[in-house]
């Protein structure tokens, strides 16, 4: 807990690998016990509340937002005062006992709203910065670090390091080029919405079924109805979901307090998708939130899903405060553009 309150703001984590050997390949990183994830998870300071998985991936909800596993490729986001970046080192280790090598890491977070009560590494960008660079493998030597400002706020500036290596990535193509990253974050979320993720005292529920109370009531299983979903309610408040539709996940986490109150929501989608998928999908995630101030960071190749964004939203009356663009070697193209109410 930090010291004026809970820290919603996430910090995401995404290592690809790759390898010789199909055999290692086939299942890889799915392969790490539970009880060794357990164990990187500690590290973190988070643990596991509830999974679910499918032929593509296993997903789980941490007491700390999210962890997903894919065979190459693992998305690891947490909220709070964890140190998610202490668990590279051990994953990367658990990889390497597989046959896999690091060919692609990416790091990604927004401004904190407690900065003073985040413990080491991350008490800072260029300390994060420092950190990671420290604990990557030297063949992953193609490396950038951008501070992304927002016109808006400082609240909502976008935070990014990559580091690749340039071979391997042309190689395995970690990161398809049809393929985007949607990744959300919402503040001053509008009251009667924050209400509806706080569980009613004395009323015998579990966090799994009052999860699922929470989902329903919000309209949160329409955003995408085909998604199998593991949601959780936290006591006496709060709430983590993870979607997962066939090899795409998407998650949502909620702090719902009143004077911090904060959301985020993320997903992978795909160019071959309708065009007016990441519009329906935005719209939807503002109508469940109502916020006051709304950024959004996409992630792509190649992907003009970017230039979706702001008619998707301006129409609810978030006007667009701001668009920045960065490049990242092998990593992709980062358009991250804020948005706000009048009332923000």
């Amino acid at each position: 807990m930090a010291a004026s309150g809970f820290e919603g703001f996430e910090k995401r984590l995404e290592l690809h690998f790759s390898g010789d050997d199909p055999a290692a390949v086939r299942m890889g990183l799915r392969q790490i016990s539970f009880e060794s994830l357990e164990r990187v998870l500690h590290e973190v300071q988070c643990t596991v509340v509830s999974a679910l998985g499918n032929a593509y991936l296993d997903a789980y909800v941490l007491s700390e937002s999210s962890l997903f596993v894919y065979p190459t490729k693992i998305v690891i986001k947490t909220c709070g005062t964890t140190q998610l970046l202490r668990s590279v080192r051990p994953l990367v280790a658990h990889a390497r006992d597989l046959g896999l090598t690091l060919c692609l890491c990416r790091y990604t977070r927004g401004s904190f709203i407690f900065p003073l009560a985040q413990p080491f590494p991350h008490t800072s960008f260029p300390e994060e910065v420092a950190y990671l660079e420290g604990c990557l493998p030297t063949n992953v030597c193609s490396r950038k670090a951008s501070i992304m400002h927002s016109h808006k706020a400082a609240s909502h500036s976008w935070h990014v390091f990559t580091a690749c290596d340039p071979a391997l990535v042309a190689d395995v193509g970690p990161a398809p080029d049809d393929i985007y990253i949607v990744e959300v974050c919402m503040t001053e979320l509008d009251l009667g919405r924050a209400l509806k993720f706080f569980r009613q005292p004395g009323n015998g529920k579990t966090g799994d079924s009052a999860g699922k109370e929470m989902t329903a009531l919000t309209g949160i299983g329409e955003i995408n109805p085909r998604a199998l979903i593991c949601d959780f309610a936290f006591d006496p408040c709060g709430y983590s979901m993870n979607g997962i539709d066939g090899d795409r996940y998407s998650t949502i986490h909620v702090t719902p307090e009143e004077g911090f109150s904060y959301a985020s929501y993320e997903c992978v989608g795909s160019v071959h998708d309708d065009g007016n998928d990441i519009a329906r999908m935005l719209r939807k995630v503002a109508g469940v939130f109502r916020p006051g101030t709304m950024s959004v960071s996409v992630t792509s190749t190649s992907s003009q899903a970017w230039t979706r964004v702001a008619n998707a939203l301006e129409p609810l009356g978030l006007k667009r405060r701001s668009c920045a663009m960065d490049r990242f070697p092998e990593a992709g193209t980062v358009v991250f553009q804020t948005f706000a109410t009048r009332r923000a």
